[in-house]
């Protein structure tokens, strides 16, 4: 999910492989630059250490098994495991405000995206109303991950797309040139990381191996360098419940009328 460049996956891989190591458990770490889908990825019986959006997570059945999810380090996200979307637009834009867009073109990853899909269409409500039941001209997607949004605007083929707030800090970090081809005209509220999951046929020792070693990384001379890399302060566990607002969230969208981004 986090690596937009190649440096970006390098540090992901030190970092777990380093935590997975620590936790004593014999797991292969995935080639970044697999293409299979995040759904079909998140459906695989052999998760280990997976990051999954908790909106995909809350509306599954079979959920997978929480382990931690991450803090980020960046103070805007108030030492807690939380993260936020940020609608971008391109750097030299005349766009001052989100509400600068409206009547353009927005571009999404996919619908079972919190970041992408969930969190935008519940911010965006406020701008809707049955005068004005559509905000863009046109909606443009499913683009299944969102790092291809980011060329999108900065070719003009989309005036606006809303990404992943934590990602875009990252790609600030070790892929500064792209990143400064974008900016962030508006932020949503913050909402519950993408946490670490394991399959649900994992052995619970095994869960509960890599669970310790996450949330105890920080006390690690070792890893404190490599969550640094990442923009993490440490790893929290957490609860189903902690989830329960990406329905409520989906609720509020639906039950006014927009289910869908327009």
């Amino acid at each position: 999910m986090y690596s937009w460049s190649p440096a970006l996956a390098a540090e992901w891989r030190r970092l777990l492989s380093s935590i997975v190591a620590r936790a004593g458990v014999d797991a292969a770490v995935m080639d970044e630059h697999d293409p299979t889908p995040l759904d079909e990825l998140w459906r695989r019986a052999d998760l280990g250490c997976v990051f999954m959006c908790g909106y995909p997570w809350v509306l599954r059945t079979d959920r997978p098994r929480l382990l931690a999810a991450p803090v980020p380090s960046p103070p805007r996200y108030a030492n807690r495991p939380v993260y936020v979307t940020d609608f971008i637009v391109r750097a030299d834009s005349a766009y001052a405000r989100l509400e600068d867009t409206f009547g353009g073109t927005i571009a999404y990853s996919t619908e079972h995206s919190h970041s992408g899909y969930n969190a935008p269409r519940h911010h965006l409500l406020k701008h809707v109303s049955r005068a004005r039941p559509a905000l863009y001209r046109a909606v443009l997607g499913p683009y299944v991950r969102q790092r291809p949004l980011i060329d999108l605007v900065v070719k003009g083929e989309a005036d606006v797309a809303s990404i992943d707030g934590y990602a875009l800090d990252l790609l600030r970090r070790h892929d500064p040139a792209t990143a400064a081809r974008v900016r962030s005209v508006e932020t949503t509220a913050p909402a519950p990381s993408p946490p670490l999951v394991a399959s649900s046929g994992i052995d619970a020792g095994t869960r509960e191996r890599l669970a310790h070693a996450l949330v105890t990384a920080h006390h690690a001379a070792d890893a404190q360098p490599l969550l640094a890399d990442v923009l993490l302060a440490r790893f929290e566990r957490v609860t189903p419940a902690d989830f329960e607002v990406f329905l409520e969230r989906e609720r509020a969208a639906r039950d006014a009328g927009y289910p869908k981004l327009a």
